[in-house]
Parts: C-alpha cells; sequence; structure tokens
C-alpha cells in the first residue's frame, strides 16, 4: 500500500519525494546513456548528419505535436500511474532494442522508432512529474528544489558523455541499453509505494469528465485570459528561438573562430556544466529573491552576458569563451529555476500539466526555426553573429520585463485565470 503524506506535515514530505527524487535522478542517467549510445552508434554507422537531423526530429517533434493532448491527459489521470507505465513502456522497448543488438539485427528504423517511444514517455512523464511535485513540496521550497533539479542537469551533462564513451569502450551497444532497463527500476519501484497527492477532478454537472478536447481548450482559455502568462509563454518562446541555436553553433565557433578542436570543445563544455551546477546550488541554497520573477529577471541578463561576452570573444582569447559559458551556464539554471517555480506555485494543480505541456509544445516549436534562420544568418555574417544577437536580445528583454506590470506582478496576478 502506498504511504499517504501532506505537504503540511512539516518536514514530512522531504523523505517521500526525495526517495522519488533520487530514483528519478538515477533513471535519467540511465536515459542519457542509452541517448549518448544511440547517437554515436547512428554516427559511427551512417557518417549523416541527415541520420542524426532525424533523430533529433523523431525526439522533439512528439513533444510539439503531442504535449497539448498529453496535457490534457495528465491533468485527468493518476499521476503516478502515468509516471509508473510511461517508465515501465520506455525500460520494456530499450530492453527489446538491447536484443535487437544483441541479436546483430538492429537497423536504423528500429533505433529511430524507440527515439520515438522514448519522446513520448518522456512527454508524459514530464509535466506528471513537474505537476507532481508542485503537491508534493511546500511552495515555499519549490524555488529550492528548482534549483537543485538544474544542479542535477548540469551535473548529468557533465558526466554523461564522457560516462558513455568509456561504457562503450568498455561493454558492447546492449549493455549500455541494458544499465537503462536496471535504473528504470530505481524510478519505478518507489512509486508503488509512496502516494502522490491528486488535485481535485473537474466534472460536468452530471458527474462525467469533460471531453479530453474541452479540457485541452480549457488550458488554452487558462493560458490567454492570464496576461501574464502570455507574457512569459513569449519570453519563453523568444528565449528557446535565441538560445538553441546557440548551443548548436558552439563546436562551430570553437573550430572555426577559436581554432580549437575536440579538446577545447570539451572545456567550453565542461565550463557550462560546472557553471550549471554551481548555479543551480546557489539558488537551491539561496531560494532567489521574494519576488521570483526577480530571480528569473536577473538569470535571463545573466545569460545575455555570457552570450554576448562569447560573440565578442576575440579569436586568440578562448579563455574568454570559457568565461562566457561559464557565466551562461551559472545564470540558466537562475532563470529557468525560478520560472519554473513561478509556474508551479500559481498554476491551478488540476490545470498544471495542460499548461507546462502547452508552453513546453510552444517553446519546442521555436527550435527547429531558430536554427533555421541562424545558420544562414552565420554564413552570411559570421559565426559569432548569432551569439551577439542573442545576449543583446536577451539583455533588452531582462529590462523591457521590468517596465511590464502584467510580468512583475504574474505571482499575484492569476486569479482571473480561465474565467471569461
Amino acid at each position: 500500500m502506498a504511504t499517504q503524506f501532506s505537504v503540511k506535515d512539516g518536514k514530512q514530505w522531504k523523505a517521500p519525494f526525495f526517495t522519488i527524487w533520487s530514483g528519478q535522478a538515477i533513471s535519467l542517467l540511465g536515459s542519457q546513456l542509452v541517448q549518448f549510445a544511440l547517437i554515436w552508434y547512428i554516427t559511427v554507422e551512417t557518417g549523416s548528419a541527415t541520420a542524426l537531423a532525424i533523430a533529433t526530429m523523431v525526439v522533439i517533434l512528439p513533444q510539439v505535436i503531442l504535449s497539448p493532448f498529453i496535457g490534457a491527459l495528465v491533468d485527468r489521470w493518476d499521476r503516478r500511474q502515468i509516471m509508473i507505465v510511461a517508465d515501465t513502456v520506455i525500460a520494456l522497448a530499450t530492453l527489446a532494442m538491447a536484443a535487437l543488438f544483441a541479436l546483430e539485427i538492429i537497423e536504423l528504423w528500429h533505433i529511430y522508432s524507440l527515439l520515438i517511444v522514448r519522446a513520448i514517455g518522456g512527454a508524459f512523464h514530464g509535466p506528471a512529474m513537474t505537476s507532481s511535485t508542485s503537491l508534493m513540496v511546500p511552495k515555499e521550497h519549490i524555488t529550492r528544489i528548482q534549483g537543485v533539479n538544474q544542479a542535477l542537469n548540469g551535473g548529468l551533462n557533465i558526466i554523461s558523455a564522457p560516462l558513455g564513451a568509456l561504457l562503450i569502450e568498455l561493454i558492447p551497444t546492449q549493455g549500455v541499453l541494458a544499465i537503462d532497463v536496471v535504473t528504470a527500476a530505481f524510478a519505478i519501484i518507489p512509486l508503488f509505494f509512496i502516494a502522490i497527492p491528486q488535485p481535485e477532478r473537474d466534472t460536468q454537472p452530471n458527474g462525467e469528465k469533460p471531453s479530453v478536447l474541452r479540457e485541452m481548450k480549457e488550458g488554452l482559455d487558462y493560458v490567454l485570459a492570464w496576461r501574464g502568462m502570455m507574457y512569459i509563454a513569449g519570453i519563453a518562446m523568444l528565449l528557446n528561438f535565441l538560445l538553441a541555436p546557440a548551443s548548436s553553433l558552439v563546436p562551430l565557433s570553437i573550430k572555426e573562430h577559436f581554432g580549437g578542436g575536440a579538446m577545447q570543445l570539451g572545456w567550453v563544455n565542461s565550463a557550462f556544466g560546472v557553471g550549471v551546477i554551481l548555479g543551480g546550488l546557489i539558488l537551491g541554497a539561496w531560494g532567489g529573491f521574494k519576488r521570483r520573477i526577480v530571480t528569473s529577471i536577473l538569470g535571463i541578463a545573466g545569460i545575455g552576458l555570457g552570450a554576448l561576452l562569447m560573440g565578442i570573444a576575440p579569436a586568440n582569447a578562448l579563455y574568454v569563451a570559457l568565461a562566457a559559458n561559464f557565466i551562461f551556464g551559472v545564470f540558466q539554471p537562475i532563470a529557468n529555476g525560478a520560472l519554473g517555480a513561478i509556474m508551479q506555485v500559481t498554476v491551478d494543480p488540476s490545470m498544471q500539466g495542460r499548461v507546462f505541456t502547452l508552453l513546453g509544445s510552444a517553446s519546442a516549436a521555436m527550435m527547429p526555426i531558430g536554427l533555421a534562420i541562424a545558420g544562414p544568418l552565420s554564413d552570411r555574417f559570421g559565426i559569432q553573429t548569432w551569439f551577439i544577437v542573442g545576449g543583446v536580445a536577451c539583455l533588452v528583454m531582462s529590462v523591457l520585463m521590468l517596465t511590464i506590470p502584467a510580468v512583475m506582478n504574474i505571482e499575484s496576478n492569476h486569479q482571473n485565470a480561465g474565467k471569461p
């Protein structure tokens, strides 16, 4: 029987939450090892940029296309069961893929299929876990938990690639895939014993649940009626538009502008990862300003500073690029963590699945658009141009946010959300 608890129970929320959180963290490491192993396999076997681009798209598209539907289902179904089923399906698909590798009958379409399954599972699991966190953790600790999450992601980004490379040298690909199946058990088993609080469900006057399409529309109406959230959605989309291409252009910048190689790129990636960990730990210990939006604005300004510094760095000053990526890394979890905390605290728990997936879908849709524009622009005006454009835009955006009352008061102006 699952253990019941309430966030009102003082410190009693910590043990059940961090038990689930720790299992999810272990599982996330396994997932990143699988992602690395499969992408590396595609790289070695095909040597095709098109094949890698397809692999990227099959990961992104399910989130863009299906997230609005999934969000309605996350708000409708039991979120603990969603996480159990999503993790189990992903683990079984990975196990099947390991068998195909072991039998040496693996095909490229098999890998794409697994990546799609993992993407769909993640599209269910992510909002279910995020919306459950706001029901498990007291509001005053949400920002700190966001900081811890950001630090975790930074740490995994540092260790998953070298660990994955080491494992590929030591064991066959199916062995790496099998590790993910084991780590998934750490995420699934605690969910059988720890209950997750569920929000109250809306019902029709006749006692029936509204249709999925109606619940999707309710999620959209909820966001559209909340001016502050509309601004935040636009800001998130613009940040993704600016920063996704910047991240993808870093290897080319190191090679063409700074004249570096794989080792120099590794230094830059490590500087970014260390920055993310430090920024996440700072946010976790500090908790941010009382007005979380001020913390997020500070983070956006810091990101802009890092991007701008990367763009204006002289070709003979790789150390400036290291400093720029470190700054970028420090402020990214401060911006994202505070923004995530705002949504977890202010969005009605019964609407969080729909709202989070709607915003996530809109933001993810900006990534291919940004890449399509940044590539030709960088080819025409130089590889450093996009960093300067992105950095200046982030700095200007952070200043403008301070002048918009709906943004500055977003934590107190959500009462009319979803109302006509």
